[in-house]
């Protein structure tokens, strides 16, 4: 498939489509320089619809990168054809800063997403953001790393220090989970959102409809979709 194919295939709008193109350039690059070449930062639906479009390419070699195993949002890594998977250093496509605040504070997710926004930096040089008690790891593009630890000093009102650490010391905060157990009458999307988020079926028919849910960060206005085992489900609002 051409560059153009691939792209009316599998990208969904217009900034999807500036994304896959984005991919696909890095692509290109590692093939004709051969040297190891890295995306920016992809969202979980961008990944997938990345993924999709490389497979078709003829499935290029190349890394997910996202600083530890779970993490949400990653980079890809192509390979030369010389480079061993081993080979390659996560450390040197991501970078760990950690912002640290009097604990009598609070911060949270959305604190930190805006004070990056207001400085003007692009949401792909970022990865994740672990927010903690007192302390905040960013997992971010070597390219501002520097910037940020000499420019971001606050976030909110909250007084911030930020020092770079090597990525093996990120801390993972406690995962909050609570486990559900249900029966179906069958594994479609609008049954297992209600039981999941303790709606009625025709509550969750209506967030459906209105475009609120999503399936593995696909949105949806099926409320017949059938799902699987593994499926990632959330619902806005």
């Amino acid at each position: 498939m051409s560059r153009r194919e691939l792209l009316d295939k599998f990208a969904s709008d217009g900034e999807e489509r500036l994304v896959l193109s984005r991919v696909l350039d890095r692509m290109e690059a590692a093939q004709r320089r051969r040297s190891p070449e890295c995306t920016a930062f992809l969202s979980p639906r961008e990944r997938l619809a990345a993924e999709g479009m490389l497979r078709a390419a003829g499935r290029p070699r190349c890394l997910a990168l996202g600083g530890y195993p779970e993490a949400e949002r990653q980079v890809l890594l192509f390979l030369p054809d010389w480079m061993e998977e081993e080979q390659a250093a996560p450390e040197e496509y991501i970078s760990l800063l950690r912002a640290s605040w009097f604990r009598e504070d609070k911060l949270t997710h959305r604190d930190f997403l805006g004070a990056l926004m207001g400085m003007g930096v692009r949401r792909d040089t970022v990865g994740d953001l672990l927010v903690g008690e007192g302390s905040c790891d960013l997992l971010v593009l070597p390219t501002v790393a520097g910037f940020l630890q000499d420019s971001m000093t606050s976030a909110g009102r909250v007084k911030l220090r930020l020092e770079a650490l090597p990525l093996p010391e990120l801390r993972l905060p406690k995962q909050e989970r609570k486990v559900l157990h249900d029966t179906v009458a069958a594994l479609r999307l609008d049954s297992v959102l209600a039981a999941g988020f303790s709606i009625s079926r025709s509550k969750a028919a209506q967030l459906i409809a209105a475009g609120r849910s999503a399936v593995n960060w696909q949105e949806t206005t099926k409320a017949d979709l059938g799902l699987k085992e593994g499926d990632v489900i959330s619902c806005r609002g």
